[in-house]
């Protein structure tokens, strides 16, 4: 009886149901738990998403599974609407708008062409991925990638194609992780030392009456022209209303804070809950971990490239440097144009400057999100 006992208990665990495929995912978990530990490459998120991956390729758990006969789901899967919903990714455009200065871009109105110079990836990866045998909805999933943006990434995959969301969510956030490796050699390639070298003048003081009435007037403009960004614009202003009001210290200290750090725990984990081994592994995921590559490198390109004009046209008095930070990958962007122009010149302070673009980024992401929704949805 108690052996009896025994195999019938190893028969119903999770050891006896475990597959090669199931232990490659909960390996790769292990793996990104260590980068997001040890090198910490986005542990914010990355931690999450790879528990999240983790807990899912564990046998028999259930966590994902939907109502059915009666019986409740899975905890992760009502988590997980959240997700799908569109709920998690717009909360957290509501807490980065109450992070985010607008400040640098009002000043320098002309970063705007700079942060939609930096979407140019998004087209390059949109066209490789339709010619490599991509759906219109799942290519521009793909593309988005190159915007550097994780929770535009996270919004656009799950209402065009969800089935792709792990991959896509992965990819996203490691190569925003990975900025500081990817972006300086195109930097050093696309720039001459004496373009890195320019010194910009000190950006004007930007008034409070501008600063609030700058989400109200982008608010009205993007939602007008492209109703279907509604829910991240509309977060994004609103979280930097609250941020540039002074009236609503208490929800800009929430916004950025409390709920941000909840929503990005629900967010990773229930992503992460969507990497099953059945879904992962595929020629698919290698062709997006590419694409997601090619996307962002064009998009530095695209930004270095209309930098790179617009010194041109100022007669030299704008570092091409900046361009790069249009990829919306807040304020890490910045930071690297910072520090590649400190290096061809120690007197050189290009963060406010790279800062302009860097949130005209995540506004030119969530636009081109919207223009993809509203032509493949």
């Amino acid at each position: 009886m108690f052996i009896e006992a025994i195999q019938t208990l190893i028969q119903s665990s999770g050891f006896a149901a475990l597959t090669w495929q199931s232990l490659v995912m909960i390996v790769l978990s292990l793996v990104l738990i260590y980068f997001a530990i040890v090198k910490k490459f986005e542990p914010l998120l990355l931690l999450p998403i790879a528990f999240g991956m983790l807990l899912i390729n564990l046998p028999i758990t259930g966590l994902m599974d939907a109502p059915a006969n009666g019986q409740a789901g899975g905890l992760l899967y009502y988590l997980y609407q959240g997700v799908k919903l569109g709920i998690y990714p717009s909360l957290i455009f509501l807490g980065i708008g109450t992070m985010t200065d607008f400040g640098p871009l009002i000043a320098r109105p002309s970063s705007l062409f700079l942060g939609a110079g930096a979407q140019f990836g998004i087209v390059i990866a949109f066209v490789v991925a339709v010619a490599l045998g991509f759906t219109p909805q799942e290519a521009a999933s793909i593309g988005i990638i190159g915007g550097a943006d994780g929770p535009t990434a996270i919004y656009l995959t799950s209402k065009l194609a969800p089935d792709l969301l792990p991959s896509i969510a992965i990819a996203a956030y490691s190569y925003m992780a990975l900025i500081p490796l990817i972006q300086p050699p195109i930097m050093r390639a696309l720039t001459t030392k004496k373009e890195r070298e320019i010194k910009m003048t000190q950006l004007r003081e930007v008034s409070k009456l501008e600063k609030v009435c700058f989400p109200i007037m982008v608010t009205i403009l993007c939602i007008l022209l492209l109703p279907s960004v509604a829910p991240l614009i509309g977060m994004l202003m609103l979280g930097n209303l609250f941020k540039e009001s002074g009236v609503t210290e208490r929800l800009s200290s929430t916004a950025q804070n409390a709920l941000i750090n909840i929503v990005t725990i629900f967010l990773g984990v229930t992503v992460g809950a969507t990497a099953t081994a059945q879904q992962f592994l595929s020629p698919a995921t290698l062709k997006i971990i590419f694409l997601g590559l090619m996307a962002f490198c064009f998009s530095t390109i695209g930004g270095l490239l209309l930098g790179k004009l617009m010194c041109f046209l100022s007669g030299g008095k704008i570092n091409p440097l900046i361009g790069s930070a249009g990829v919306s990958a807040v304020p890490m962007a910045a930071r690297v144009a910072q520090v590649e122009g400190q290096k061809a010149n120690p007197g050189n302070y290009l963060l406010m400057h790279a800062m302009g673009p860097n949130v005209a980024g995540v506004i030119g992401s969530a636009v081109a999100a919207g223009i993809l929704l509203s032509l493949f949805q």
